[in-house]
């Protein structure tokens, strides 16, 4: 406990030295200018990846991209519930093959293009051509044999009317679309910049991209001629600031508007001020350390990994989130449905894991890595901390873990190519279906070298078919079973160390009026507005 508690010590003094003398870049403040122009300034941890959404994963860039891209569905502004957005109605045959969805006839992209049928078939189209578009394969199934996966065929069947075919009935299928990396990008952008398309985007969304400047800012402006609700603020500056502290202490300053990746300790700073305001993102989301089943040695017999899960106290993993986290003993949340309650969690036990090590071969114990990423996460707001806490529990049993920390872009890349022992990541739920966590996440289809959603590559057949036959049952109460059962089988593997589901806080200047965050983990800014 001790050891644990100086370890925060430590990590604030640093915080705080790195606030005081660290370059924080602009300096732009939310508040209009002389002409009556509203500024947004978001600050966050770390850039974006890139701005094409059908090729990352990661949070920071779908922030951006919400905001210039649309997809034919979405979700309603507080839950996962699916509304109209390019596409105005839409139904499904009988046997659930057959989608048919009318489009707006009054929609442009941001270079002055008409929107049409013809530009979503080119958008699936261009899904099917690489395993760059990663989303694609995770959701439908697509493979190198069969980039299509479970879509055969999407057909213009007039000028504003689309047919998708599939081979088999898919649950979540009009959850995924709503998902932003199905924001419909302009044919036209696409075949203008090529291989520079990712940081010169054109959607139909609320804002347009105007600039990105590498690790310091990217800028989009309103979209007046937006088909929905045309936004309140005339531009919104992303920020990148890559220290908590610092970061909260330009809030105070006001020279940003509105923040994520907040220490918990702050909160309490935050909701003491009248100038700041202290907002909640509704809990959809899993911290984890994956066990990378791939590699040769001790991660490779489950009695390690297990033995791993108890050796650590999660209680005590839980303080260093300070009340905005709860324990995690399941791949999903207990926000979602399908959860299964009756999962007992490893309990803390450092002699039965030494037991455990031995009967493994491994009563000496080992040595190993544990890979953390730098920045903040609202799953993980204090990733170097609690790798440093792992580290010391992992000594009672032998277990000898050097930290290797890199910045989020390549904390991905390492992953997904499976350079990791073990490796903090995390989830926030794109589309409130168990799939979209279980099957992204755990299955065997995501767990190839270069790509890997999958990054304890844990190939399991029994788990793989479960998974599939959720995606095809269209009945809820029958897919709740076959995920309930999923979740047994890899609690008993322990492919993860579970960590944590948050309720992640946002703190902002209390200028900032009718924000809603979306539990899917970001939003378009178009609703919010900034009182003078």
């Amino acid at each position: 406990m001790k050891k644990r508690y100086l370890f925060m010590l430590l990590a604030v003094v640093a915080m705080i030295i790195s606030a005081c003398s660290g370059d924080t870049g602009s300096t732009s403040d939310g508040k209009e200018d002389e002409g009556g122009k509203k500024t947004l300034v978001f600050g966050r941890g770390a850039d974006s990846i890139q701005l094409d959404p059908s090729k990352v994963t990661d949070g920071e860039s779908i922030y951006v991209t919400n905001q210039i891209y649309d997809t034919l569905v979405r979700y309603e502004e507080e839950n996962t519930e699916v509304k109209a957005a390019l596409a105005t109605d839409w139904e499904v045959s009988d046997d659930g093959l057959v989608w048919t969805f009318q489009l707006r006839d009054d929609v442009k992209f941001h270079d002055g293009t008409d929107f049409a049928a013809d530009d979503v078939v080119f958008n699936f189209e261009r899904w099917t051509t690489s395993a760059e578009f990663v989303y694609y394969g995770y959701m439908f199934g697509a493979s190198e044999e069969d980039m299509g996966g479970i879509i055969e065929e999407v057909e213009a069947t007039g000028d504003h009317e689309i047919t998708i075919t599939l081979s088999e009935p898919n649950a979540p299928f009009l959850q995924t679309l709503a998902m932003p990396p199905f924001g419909m990008a302009s044919p036209e952008a696409v075949e203008e910049h090529g291989d520079d398309y990712f940081k010169n985007p054109v959607g139909t969304g609320p804002f347009v991209f105007e600039e990105w400047v590498p690790d310091d800012s990217i800028t989009v402006t309103k979209n007046d001629d937006y088909f929905g609700e045309v936004a309140k603020v005339d531009e919104v500056i992303f920020r990148v600031i890559p220290d908590n502290g610092a970061r909260f202490m330009e809030l105070q300053a006001g020279t940003i508007d509105l923040m994520t990746g907040l220490n918990p300790q702050d909160i309490g700073t935050a909701e003491g001020d009248d100038a700041l305001q202290i907002i909640r993102r509704p809990s959809m989301n899993v911290a984890y350390m994956a066990m990378n089943m791939d590699k040769e040695g001790p991660l490779a017999d489950k009695r390690v990994r297990q033995a791993i899960n108890m050796a650590v106290n999660k209680e005590e993993l839980i303080e260093l989130y300070e009340g905005i986290g709860k324990e995690a003993k399941n791949p999903i949340p207990p926000s979602l449905w399908g959860y299964n309650d009756d999962v007992e969690p490893y309990a803390y036990d450092v002699e039965k894991a030494k037991a455990l090590l031995a009967e493994a071969g491994y009563a000496d114990g080992f040595d190993i890595t544990l890979n953390t990423f730098s920045n903040p996460r609202d799953y993980m707001p204090q990733p170097k901390i609690t790798a440093q806490a792992i580290t010391e529990m992992l000594k009672a049993v032998n277990i000898n873990v050097e930290i290797v920390e890199s910045d989020w872009d390549t904390h991905l890349t390492l992953t997904e190519n499976g350079e990791h022992d073990m490796a903090f990541l995390g989830w926030t739920g794109d589309n409130g279906d168990p799939d979209n966590f279980m099957y992204v996440l755990l299955d065997k289809d995501n767990a190839t070298v270069g790509s890997a959603g999958n990054i304890a590559f844990y190939k399991s057949d029994e788990l793989h078919d479960l998974l599939k036959a959720a995606q095809v049952e269209m009945d809820q109460d029958k897919r709740t079973e076959l995920y309930l059962k999923a979740q047994e089988i890899i609690h008993e593997d322990a492919p993860w160390l579970p960590i944590a589901h948050t309720t992640p806080p946002l703190a902002a200047s209390s200028s900032i009026v009718d924000y809603v965050p979306h539990p899917t983990g970001s939003e378009p800014f178009n609703l919010l507005d900034m009182k003078e």
